[in-house]
């Protein structure tokens, strides 16, 4: 058994986290350093990110923090110019997005272009990125694209979100083709709904509690939840996979609500 978990052991390994100054990306960045990778958290405002890596210091873990717009491709740049001083990552969670709230028809031009540039965009900006710099160093590596379960159904009043998602998933499936021979291996996680400190508020309300209703498992996630899948995707123990979609959502995906 120990062998088998060690699997799971991500020391030695450099990672970056985007997204990372505040919910899963926060969480994600602490879970990789409690498997003992050396940990880059990438965000647009780097003062947020210090809390951050005192956290991880904290626990005896090591992380950086590095200035990043995923939406701007010399941003982009710029961050992997600076990272690669400290290595060419073995991990990318590639987490930044972003989402508007309101119905299809309301949604502007500029709404669709903020979450699709976030989302959508600045995932490939940074996969894109990651790998290139991984094919220079001669190395494989792991990429996670956090996608959502709207990238596999809809709701309403998040047209724009659910788009960009569909698109991550198609991307993590058109890269894991073409990045395999290069032994990177490309997946996305589809989150279900996860309680974090943004949609607390909602997801105990009266509406909330109808949503919690339609999923199969009856109960929201916590980010606790993603801890293991999370970890298989991003270290040896996911080996063989490339190209996968992998929910942690309750069952609500097969469910017909």
């Amino acid at each position: 058994m120990t062998a088998a978990m060690d699997r799971f052991s991500l020391r030695g390994r450099l990672a970056l986290v985007t997204g990372a100054s505040s919910g899963l990306g926060t969480h994600f960045a602490q879970v990789l350093a409690a498997a003992g990778a050396r940990v880059a958290v990438a965000a647009r405002r780097v003062d947020k990110l210090q809390c951050v890596v005192d956290a991880i210091a904290a626990e005896g873990g090591e992380a950086r923090a590095f200035a990043l717009d995923v939406a701007d491709s010399a941003s982009v740049r710029a961050c992997f110019d600076a990272l690669c001083a400290w290595g060419v990552p073995d991990v990318v969670v590639n987490n930044a997005g972003v989402t508007v709230t309101r119905p299809a028809l309301e949604q502007t031009e500029e709404d669709f272009d903020h979450v699709l540039g976030t989302n959508l965009k600045g995932n490939w900006l940074v996969a894109t990125e990651a790998a290139r710099r991984m094919v220079a160093a001669g190395k494989g590596g792991a990429i996670v694209n956090v996608a959502s379960i709207l990238g596999e159904r809809v709701a309403g009043g998040v047209a724009p979100y659910a788009i960009s998602k569909a698109g991550v998933v198609q991307a993590t499936k058109a890269l894991a083709l073409e990045l395999a021979r290069h032994g990177i291996r490309v997946n996305a996680l589809l989150p279900g709904y996860v309680v974090t400190d943004l949609n607390r508020g909602f997801l105990t309300s009266p509406a909330g509690e109808k949503l919690r209703a339609r999923i199969p498992s009856r109960r929201f996630g916590e980010v606790t939840d993603l801890d293991g899948p999370l970890l298989l995707l991003a270290s040896d123990a996911g080996a063989a996979m490339s190209g996968a979609t992998l929910a942690v959502d309750g069952a609500h995906l097969v469910s017909s609500l």
